[in-house]
């Protein structure tokens, strides 16, 4: 017998001895009961065996037990929800991450953000867990859509600690430390994502191997969390969870809409057909209008058809011509999944950039040839640019401009002098003077060229500064933008203007040559006082000009190969430096390929 049966047992026998005492009833002679009429103040007598009797008083009693015992869990259910949530010992999360090699990386960030809250849960209010909890497992589980890997951040099964939590509700001392466990492990998983999300699978700073010295995002994870669980406000959107930029959130709309094509069997292979004019028929034409999304597919090469390719090729900057030759054919037959890839990749570049940019500043993109100027956030200038060629590739950094100098002397790099200028200087003696050269010492005093010994000049033993002066033939142009670097790089004008009537447009040593100088000089100079006539009549001196800016201008020189419009129409590069596919080594050692296949595609392969 149960130890809650023998309860009900001496319940029930209290009962009827209770019972009949009151009725004036022996215990020996127990066989009727005494009813009173609900009705009446008659009453009336039932007999009734002893066994029936003690069945029915049994059950009263264990229903008593059952009562008692559910009223007693409920007590302590209530005991548990309302008591004071506990206190986290520094040690206890401090060890919690370090011992997963996953989370150590993120201990710092642990540190801080239960210090700051005086070790207090973060998760839990009145011991029940925040509906934030929920939304963000929910993100991850569409990592994802963000070309990240979804299980990296699965380490912990929560839909078992949070069961295990309620039915540990009745014990305070098993509630209490479950509640610890996981809230250190919901906030190392946030750390763990959120690192990934807002600063980048790939640390630059942390692998030489990517060139990228752009000013880095200074993310504090510990306070984006707290803004997550609305303990503190930020203009930043850290607490739905969205990018910080509009240019990631449009490339992961596109990502969205290049699986879906990937999803239906990707698009169809066009040849090429550089002799197919507008108004004629040919079957190419076809598979040209399905892959151009192209409502009509039938085989006639219409002036929608043309506009339709023009304007696929403008947003690949070819020249549109709309005309199915080599180049665009090449660039139309890309497979998706490489394009998939190229996205995810940018994704990620736009993690590094800083959570904003300042209000006014000057944005070159290499891979594009374009440079863009902002002013309190609106584009205000917009040119084409000369950039390195894949030998002198331009360096991918920032920095901030100081100085316009105005009829500038272009002082010729140690590694043009030793491989390009030094030998022909070397052979003739006059090549200086026809070339309105001259070559100085550290003073500034004139230097023979005789005095050189050229074919042992290194970047090391170099001392003296070569140099062409001011005028149309100097090959900074009139006008050079500095923003001192260690790389030595900077804007500058050029007298060969007819290069920027090039779709591809890497022909420099590195330095950034702008296609609209004056008009660059004009804007920027205009805080000070300086206008287009007086910029020109300087430069007309002949004579360097060194000119400050009111304020400095944030520079950015930096490298994507795809990105979406505000009209969400996508625009790729070509990977000119390299720099893609030395991402897509490290990145995609991190993030599993397989996760860039959309899921209904993972599914059927399970």
């Amino acid at each position: 017998m149960t130890l809650a049966n023998q309860k009900a047992n001496i319940i029930a026998n209290l009962l009827i001895i209770n019972f009949m005492q009151k009725i004036n009833t022996p215990a020996s002679d127990l066989y009727m009961c005494k009813s009173l009429s609900r009705n009446s103040n008659s009453s009336r007598y039932f007999r009734t065996p002893l066994s029936s009797l003690k069945k029915y008083i049994l059950l009263v009693a264990g229903l008593s037990i059952i009562l008692l015992s559910s009223c007693g869990g409920k007590k302590k259910e209530r005991q548990v929800a309302s008591k004071p949530q506990p206190i986290l010992d520094s040690m206890y999360y401090i060890n919690y991450m370090n011992n997963d090699p996953l989370l150590k990386e993120h201990t710092d960030w642990a540190k801080k953000f239960y210090r700051e809250r005086g070790f207090k849960l973060g998760w839990f209010k009145n011991n029940e867990i925040v509906p934030q909890a929920k939304e963000m497992l929910s993100v991850i589980n569409k990592a994802d859509e963000e070309g990240l890997d979804p299980k990296k951040y699965q380490f912990k099964d929560f839909n078992t600690m949070f069961a295990n939590l309620e039915a540990a509700k009745r014990d305070s001392a098993k509630f209490t430390e479950i509640q610890k466990e996981i809230d250190v492990a919901l906030s190392a998983t946030y750390f763990v994502w959120a690192s990934d999300y807002y600063r980048g699978v790939v640390i630059p700073r942390e692998n030489e191997e990517i060139e990228w010295d752009v000013k880095r995002n200074k993310i504090k994870l510990h306070k984006a969390l707290m803004t997550v669980l609305k303990e503190r406000e930020s203009k930043y959107s850290y607490a739905s969870f969205s990018p910080l930029h509009p240019d990631y959130a449009r490339l992961k709309s596109a990502l969205k809409t290049y699986r879906g094509i990937q999803a239906a069997g990707g698009w169809p292979k066009v040849t090429v057909s550089p002799k197919l004019k507008e108004g004629q028929s040919a079957s190419v034409v076809s598979a040209l209008k399905k892959r151009l999304g192209l409502s009509s597919t039938d085989s006639i090469f219409d002036a929608g058809t043309v506009d339709a390719l023009k304007k696929f090729q403008s947003d690949q900057g070819l020249k549109p011509d709309g005309s199915l030759g080599a180049e665009t054919v090449k660039l139309l037959n890309v497979p998706v999944e490489q394009r998939i890839k190229q996205i995810v990749l940018n994704m990620e570049r736009w993690r590094w950039i800083p959570k904003s940019f300042e209000p006014n500043y000057l944005i070159v993109n290499i891979p594009e040839f374009r440079l863009r100027v902002y002013e309190k956030g609106e584009e205000r200038l917009a040119m084409n640019v000369i950039v390195g060629k894949t030998m002198n590739s331009t360096p991918v950094f920032s920095d901030k401009m100081e100085n316009v100098v105005l009829a500038p002397y272009w002082n010729v790099p140690a590694s043009i002098v030793r491989e390009e200028l030094g030998p022909k200087i070397a052979s003739d003696p006059g090549y200086l003077s026809r070339s309105n050269m001259e070559l100085i010492d550290s003073k500034g005093n004139q230097v023979s060229p005789s005095q050189v010994d050229w074919g042992s000049v290194t970047r090391e033993n170099w001392k003296y500064t070569l140099r062409k002066k001011p005028g149309p033939r100097n090959d900074l142009g009139d006008v050079k933008f500095i923003f001192p670097n260690t790389n030595d790089i900077y804007l500058h004008d050029t007298p060969h203007d007819e290069l920027f009537s090039q779709s591809k447009r890497n022909f420099s040593h590195g330095c950034v040559r702008v296609e609209k100088p004056l008009q660059l000089a004009e804007y920027l100079l205009r805080p000070v006082g300086w206008d287009m006539s007086k910029i020109q009549s300087t430069i007309a001196e002949g004579k360097e000009k060194y000119v400050k800016l009111k304020q400095v201008l944030p520079v950015y020189l930096v490298y994507f190969t795809a990105w979406a419009d505000e009209n969400g129409n996508m625009h790729f590069r070509d990977d000119i430096y390299g720099h893609d596919q030395t991402l897509a080594k490290e990145y995609f050692s991190e993030v599993s390929a397989a996760n860039l296949q959309p899921k209904e595609s993972r599914k059927s392969k399970l």
